[in-house]
Parts: structure tokens; sequence; C-alpha cells
């Protein structure tokens, strides 16, 4: 079929945002702008997104315009492929260099593939993830005092499950962050320098599950980045947890329940996001 114009491209998109508002609040950063519009549509095949999810067939039908507005409001939200070629979990997990420059600005990755990775042979295609929708895995020294915040928390985090619509905060499935709850004394952030608090190093747990929430494509509802640059993801993949006042929130925007994973082994720490199937071992 014959493709719009890029100023009536710019018209049906902007309509799009009023006719298919997004389901979550999502985080500024993730937020799709106008200006980013072509860039997405360079990497969205109406085709392959109408065979590819079958629920948008009976929604929408081969309606080229509908799909790509349903693409740019909800599909990279839940993490669905726009054209076989580009996935944005497969390029944003495949080059730290990518995710220190862009963060979770998806428009970022889509210009930079289309001017520059496509041309230097960088891999983007949807691989196989063996059932997980999206992971992140960080490292820690397990001889530290921090290593014992950063294990705890994670345990506290892993098995959870998020019914569709369900609200998580990490603030909440890490409680009580006391040394009463099993936390010790660690370095922190504070005031934009370096001070010991209750839980010292369990942001970087709430860090990596945010990265893996950016992988996975889920609106994250509420996200502060540290005062201070952190050593364990690349900048502005950083959540930090400060009391009751900075939390890391979302929602699981997925049709189906999900599970967290939060393994801790030889110094590395992985957060997963999964389908939840009840019964699975």
């Amino acid at each position: 079929m014959k493709k719009c114009g890029i100023g009536l491209s710019v018209v049906f998109c902007a309509l799009a945002l009023l006719l298919f508002p997004v389901r979550t609040q999502a985080a500024e950063r993730v937020e799709i702008k106008e200006s980013d519009y072509d860039s997405f549509r360079a990497v969205f095949n109406a085709e392959y997104y109408y065979n590819a999810y079958g629920d948008l067939q009976a929604a929408i039908g081969y309606d080229e315009e509908g799909l790509f507005r349903h693409f740019i409001s909800y599909g990279i939200f839940e993490g669905r492929t726009g054209d076989g070629e580009f996935c944005f979990r497969t390029y944003m997990e495949s080059y730290t260099d990518l995710q220190a420059a862009f963060g979770a600005d998806y428009g970022a990755y889509c210009r930079h593939y289309i001017e520059y990775g496509r041309d230097e042979g960088r891999t983007a295609a949807v691989k196989d993830m063996e059932g997980v929708i999206g992971s992140y895995t960080t490292e820690y020294d397990p001889s530290e005092q921090r290593a014992i915040n950063v294990e705890l928390a994670a345990s506290k985090v892993n098995g959870t499950v998020l019914q569709p619509g369900q609200r998580f905060s990490f603030s909440a499935a890490a409680s009580p962050i006391s040394l009463s709850g099993g936390y010790v004394m660690g370095p922190a952030f504070s005031g934009g320098r370096v001070v010991e608090g209750v839980g010292g190093g369990l942001c970087q747990v709430s860090s990596t599950l945010y990265s893996a929430l950016v992988m996975s494509g889920v609106p994250v509802t509420q996200r502060y980045p540290h005062s201070l640059p952190v050593d364990y993801v690349p900048r502005g993949m950083d959540a930090t947890i400060a009391g009751n006042s900075k939390d890391l929130r979302f929602v699981n925007s997925f049709s189906y329940p999900i599970e967290i994973t939060a393994v801790t082994e030889d110094g590395k720490l992985t957060v997963s996001l999964k389908p939840y199937e009840m019964g699975a071992e």
C-alpha cells in the first residue's frame, strides 16, 4: 500500500495519543515524542505487526495507520515488536554502549539503528529469550558488607507475581528496611555525598530491576536517579530508594501474570521478568 507523506503522518500520529491513550502512566524517559514518530515508522511494518498479534486482527483489522497508532501508544510499552528486523529488547540488551548513551529513551535506539547500527552490522532481530520477557545482570563484591543488603533485598523481591494491572512498589517489597529487618549499614548517597545508612546497597537491586523493566518495555510509574553516579549500571539506568519519598513503581501492563526473579550467585545479581504459569517449576 502507498505510504502517506511525513506531514500527514505527523497529524495521524498526533491524533493517536488522543484516540489511544497509554494505559499506564509511563516514565518520562520512555514517553514517545512527536519528533520520534518518523524513527518509529522506520522500524515498523504493518503487515508483520498484524500477522504477529492475533488480538489486533480482530480489534483493528488490517489498517496500517491504526496498527501504527497502537504500536506507538501501547505496543512499545507492552514489549511488542513492530518489525521482525528490529526488536527494542534485543538492541538494548546487546549493547552496553547504547544503554549508557540512551538509557530508556526508546526513540534514540530507533534513530541509532537506522542511522548507524544497521550499517555497523549490529544485530536487532528478535531472539529466543526462553520464556524471559526481559533480564539484566549487575555485579557486586560478595566480601563487602553491602552484599548482605543486596542479597536480602533480592530474596524479598524474588518470586513476586503480578496479575494484569497489578501495581508493584520496590520499597514495599523490600520492607522493612531496618536493622531489625535484617539489613546492615552500608554506603549510601545523601545530599550528593556518600554516607553510611541502613540498607546501603539495596539500590543496586532496584536499579537492576529498573534496567530489566526497560529491557522488557514495561512502563514505570515512579523512578528517581541517584544524586551521584553508580558503577553497577550505565548512566540513566539507575533507580534510587529513599524511605517513603523515593520509590521504584510500575504496573503489569501485560494481559497475563508476570513473575519477578532476582537471583544472586558468585557476585552477580540477575533480575528477570517472565510470564507466570500456575504450577510451573
